[in-house]
């Protein structure tokens, strides 16, 4: 069945995970910074308060928060199927493990979301401390995967 793939879709198939990842690690940082911004919408107070509340911040952190949590998991599946269809195996190793620790941590933050709107505070800090990590696994999961790239440019 994979031998019906076409060759040339097998070769350019194999960027797709790394430029989508690239993407969502970008996607991460505007996420952090409209977080940042509902946080000081939540501490600020009188006009300052007013003014901020206009930006929606929330709401635009939710929307991206949920792009991000669709887009990480479908790339994660995404780049393993890629892998398995040019190589009949995936290679067990750090990049796939911490990828798949990564998708496993943002579901759980995502999860945090209810609680978050009835106004727990651990379920904030415990979302706040998964997508710290998140973004600390991401910036080594881009060295880790640009490496990968060079391995499979270096073949082609």
């Amino acid at each position: 069945m994979l031998d019906a793939i076409p060759p040339e879709v097998k070769v350019w198939s194999q960027f797709f995970h790394p430029v989508l990842m690239w993407i969502l690690f970008a996607l991460s940082l505007y996420a952090l910074y409209l977080g940042i911004l509902v946080r000081r919408t939540r501490t600020a107070e009188g006009e300052q308060k007013k003014e901020l509340i206009k930006g929606k911040y929330n709401l635009k952190h939710y929307q991206v928060g949920s792009a991000l949590l669709a887009l990480m998991v479908l790339g994660s599946i995404g780049g393993m199927a890629v892998t398995y269809i040019n190589n009949g195996k995936l290679f067990v190793g750090p990049h796939l493990l911490v990828g798949l620790a990564m998708t496993g941590l943002i579901a759980v933050s995502a999860s945090m979301s209810p609680y978050m709107q009835k106004g727990q505070d651990w379920a904030r800090y415990t979302h706040i401390l998964l997508n710290i990590s998140i973004l600390g696994l991401f910036g080594w999961q881009a060295v880790t995967g640009v490496e990968i790239v060079q391995r499979i440019i270096s073949k082609m």
